[in-house]
């Protein structure tokens, strides 16, 4: 079984930056399809963005590409979110999940995952 930690956030102003990531521990990570998900008080939790396990394809939700970018470095089992720009809107607790798969596919609904970590919080003060 997968055990995912993120990391990485925090209050950040209007057009900052921040990296988000997301260590496994507990099973052979570049086995294991990764997504971004991220909950907000007046959204349900949505798609952020998502990546293949061997990380050569990526899909990335309307509001946020562009501006975000996910990628994995399975050497160090870890799954990042580098955000840029980041606006209001983009205030959430920031979740990332696991599930098996074929080496180029990903997946983009919250019922395909197996395994999820805790989340990190994200603020972005106007």
């Amino acid at each position: 079984q997968v055990q995912l930690v993120e990391s990485g956030g925090g209050l950040v102003q209007a057009g900052g930056s921040l990296r988000l990531s997301c260590t496994a521990s507990g099973g052979i990570f570049s086995n294991y399809s990764m997504g971004w998900f991220r909950l907000s008080p007046v959204k349900e939790r949505e798609f952020v963005a998502a990546i293949s396990s061997s990380g050569s394809t990526a899909n990335y939700a309307p509001p946020v590409r562009g501006r975000f970018t996910i990628s994995r470095d399975n050497a160090k089992n870890t799954l990042y979110l580098q955000m840029n720009s980041l606006n209001t809107e983009d205030t959430a607790v920031y979740y990332c999940g696991a599930r098996g798969g074929p080496e180029t596919d990903y997946y983009l609904l919250l019922r395909e995952y197996d395994y999820w970590g805790r989340g990190t919080q994200v603020t972005v003060s106007s």
